[in-house]
């Protein structure tokens, strides 16, 4: 997919819920792509970012915990990942790039192990604590087709219902 076309999608965007297909080339295209990602996230101010909010259906995500492109020293690129293991219990309030002023608790295991591919193709093992962990798993759920929206009460639906439907609007608008 051309990176020219990638831009930050909103749900009910029906990409979001599409099934990703694992990354299988790393040359100078996914370079370019991954780049244009960064761009996104950063001009976002988010803190990661999965293919899927920029309309590639592949299992590929960013994760920088700082938010900022000036502290990359914790940015990492995450490409066909796979959680090997799970531990503790962390109750936190998480937002979404794709669902804008939305904040929402949501639990999720306090750590993780993961399996990745980095940019080169290379394989990584690494373990994750608490916030990296919370990042990776929220974009995970991206490449699962998992929203904000699914991980809701029903007490969040009812107090983010004008929001949903604002943004559901937009997205007819759009299309129309």
């Amino acid at each position: 997919m051309d990176p020219a076309e990638f831009r930050l999608r909103h749900w009910p965007d029906p990409v979001l819920l599409q099934a990703t297909a694992p990354v299988e080339r790393f040359d100078a295209e996914l370079e370019a792509q991954i780049a244009r990602m960064w761009e996104i996230m950063y001009a976002e101010k988010g803190v990661g970012l999965a293919a899927p909010q920029v309309g590639w259906p592949v299992r590929l995500l960013l994760q920088n915990p700082s938010g900022s492109a000036d502290d990359t020293s914790e940015a990492q690129v995450i490409i066909n990942p796979r959680v090997l293991k799970k531990w503790g219990k962390h109750v936190h309030q998480e937002g979404c790039l794709s669902f804008p002023d939305i904040f929402v608790d949501i639990q999720r295991p306090a750590g993780i192990r993961l399996a990745w591919q980095d940019e080169t193709g290379a394989e990584h093992e690494q373990d994750l604590n608490e916030f990296p962990a919370r990042i990776l798993q929220h974009e995970m759920d991206h490449l699962e087709g998992v929203l904000l929206v699914h991980r809701m009460s029903p007490v969040d639906r009812i107090r983010y219902r004008f929001e949903l439907e604002e943004l559901r609007a937009e997205a007819e608008e759009a299309t129309s």
